[in-house]
């Protein structure tokens, strides 16, 4: 039997990560890649069968792709703290690593839920990542929002993966500022400047995009609440990497 080495990189997930371990049990080695969390995250992963590694948290391809380089098994499952593997995802996976029909990866999509309520538009309803795959054959590249570089092809899975994204608020906004600065450190090393368009147009637009023309009006008043963070998370980046351009860290 093809074996599985699944990977969940964590900081300060107490609330998640026992979940999230018991939905990827199926897997024959369970890594957590802990970024030296203060909470209970890594006490709680201790009480299961998992490999527990701590590294300090550089950038999101850089952990990932550290933890990939010390599982055992070549097809690798990655699952963020607070995504769930449902039954029939997990069947799904199963069947694909024993027969691959020549796919070096496998895109999954997420049912995303905010507050108690499932997300059905607002940007999400397209919403997947390419979880399961070969390690021979993929990396991760990109600082924030990190994607997989393959040589070879990807296939879909027919089912969804639960994606509960943000405990709270709180943490949906400090999440915001840690890929803010991320990125604004990223387009800094690269020489951007910011200019009113970046200020003014840029997150009017995305308040717009994901209400309007990604129907986040269907989602009703939590639709309306994520389309203006949105718009703020694109402020947040630019506001940064302005002051990055000053000298201001």
């Amino acid at each position: 039997m093809t074996k599985i080495s699944a990977i969940i990189p964590t900081l300060n997930e107490e609330i998640h990560i026992e979940a999230a371990i018991k939905s990827v049990e199926f897997a024959d080695e369970i890594i957590v890649i802990d970024s030296f969390s203060t909470d209970k995250t890594v006490e709680l992963a201790e009480k299961h069968n998992v490999k527990i590694i701590k590294r300090k948290f550089d950038d999101f391809s850089s952990q990932k792709n550290f933890a990939i380089s010390k599982a055992k098994h070549s097809w690798i499952y990655v699952l963020d703290a607070d995504e769930r593997v449902t039954p029939e995802v997990q069947n799904e996976i199963l069947d694909a690593v024993q027969n691959p029909k020549n796919n070096v990866g496998f895109y999954v999509r997420r049912s995303f839920y905010f507050a108690g309520k499932k997300i059905k538009y607002s940007g999400w309803q397209r919403d997947k990542v390419v979880r399961l795959f070969l390690k021979e054959h993929c990396t991760y590249q990109g600082i924030v929002h990190e994607t997989i570089r393959t040589n070879g092809e990807l296939g879909f899975f027919k089912n969804k993966i639960d994606h509960f994204g943000y405990k709270n608020y709180n943490h949906f906004i400090s999440k915001i500022h840690q890929y803010g600065e991320l990125k604004a450190k990223e387009l800094h090393s690269k020489g951007k400047k910011v200019s009113a368009y970046h200020i003014l147009i840029k997150p009017t637009y995305r308040l717009f995009s994901h209400f309007i023309l990604k129907k986040g009006f269907l989602d009703g008043y939590t639709g309306l609440v994520l389309s203006i963070t949105q718009a703020y998370a694109v402020l947040t980046r630019y506001i940064k990497l302005w002051l990055l351009n000053r000298g201001v860290k």
